[in-house]
């Protein structure tokens, strides 16, 4: 089969290795979608992946067409997305379903190989069937995941509004369903021009160039000027943070959920506004995916009826073998993109 490669930092390949036999326990997936995450772009350009040779990707879907044995063989035939976590099921965050913590875990795109292929065998349990989703929108299920997660951590205000600091794709997603779950007001806050339009352009009619200060300006009048009751960070950086506490509203709630590529640093202003206001803050990590609370699932019944549509954020589409301007696109600050996807025909 085709498969991108990472060898070492930089050295992405697309090539060919041999197909994967499902073992016992495992299916077999035709991937027919795979989304090229942030992450994968510091891993195959910076930092790498924890062992090389590696196919990168997280974020991937298709059809399931082999069992291993064990496996119900009527899953043939059915469309799947793929949690790509591994857990060790022994530690202490594993016996009681906390599996994003879990302390000895594998990881399908950096532990593991990953989505970045034709096919991949993957245990049935990390299965969630898609059937009557696209395999682009099923492909989309991990970010989707992060942000219902990230959501349920604080809470959506019903009738109420919630502000996002940071617009791109996990942005759009987290104000996708925050809609969806009842907040009167969503609000999207970006420095970048063509994320703010394209938010515009999808039906975010509330979408604000924070890079001067008359954001806050804006922000209070669409709040009487209470503030907003929920903020989340989704860029990764100190500025949204700090946009973020002075956003909301006292005794309000925020949810930190942007990966930072570097430290983090607030000034003391803003570090007032924690205690001034006596704000709640939650982090988020990954996603709930066990038998009491599945944040795939809920993600993933949302875009099955139809409230919310995630089809309008897959901006390109790429072939495996055209890797180098898939991640050149990504790379470009001069150009933009959504949603980036290998597609398999």
């Amino acid at each position: 089969m085709k498969a991108c490669v990472l060898h070492g930092i930089g050295k992405l390949i697309c090539e060919n290795v041999p197909d994967p036999k499902p073992s016992a326990g495992e299916v077999l997936l035709r991937i027919k979608a795979s989304g090229i995450c942030g992450s994968d772009i510091g891993r195959v350009l910076k930092k790498g992946t924890y062992t090389f040779p590696t196919i990168p990707g997280h974020e991937f879907a298709g059809e399931i067409i082999g069992v291993g044995e064990g496996v119900d063989k009527t899953l043939v035939g059915k469309t799947a997305a793929v949690f790509p976590l591994l857990p060790c099921f022994n530690c202490a965050m594993c016996e009681t379903g906390e599996y994003a913590m879990c302390k000895s875990y594998g990881y399908f795109g950096s532990r593991n190989d990953g989505g970045f292929a034709e096919y991949i065998a993957v245990p049935v349990w990390n299965l969630v069937l898609c059937d009557g989703l696209s395999y682009e929108e099923a492909a989309m299920a991990e970010p989707a995941a992060v942000a219902v997660h990230a959501l349920g951590r604080a809470g959506v205000p019903l009738s109420g509004s919630a502000v996002i600091f940071g617009a791109g794709a996990i942005g759009l997603m987290l104000a996708s369903y925050a809609r969806a779950c009842g907040a009167g007001i969503v609000a999207l806050f970006d420095i970048d021009k063509k994320r703010l339009d394209f938010a515009r352009q999808i039906g975010f009619e509330h979408a604000f160039d924070n890079s001067t200060d008359e954001w806050f300006d804006q922000l209070m009048e669409m709040t009487d000027n209470r503030g907003a009751d929920l903020a989340i960070e989704a860029a990764g950086v100190s500025a949204a943070v700090e946009g973020c506490l002075r956003a909301v509203k006292p005794a309000g709630k925020v949810v930190l959920t942007g990966n930072p590529a570097g430290d983090m640093h607030i000034r003391q202003n803003a570090y007032w506004e924690i205690l001034r206001k006596q704000l709640t803050l939650y982090g988020t990590w990954n996603s709930d995916f066990n038998i009491n609370k599945n944040d795939w699932r809920a993600a993933l019944d949302m875009m099955k009826s139809k409230r919310v549509n995630l089809k309008p954020l897959v901006t390109h589409r790429f072939s495996l073998g055209e890797w180098n301007e898939a991640f050149g696109l990504l790379t470009d600050k001069t150009r933009f993109s959504c949603r980036v996807m290998f597609v398999n025909d």
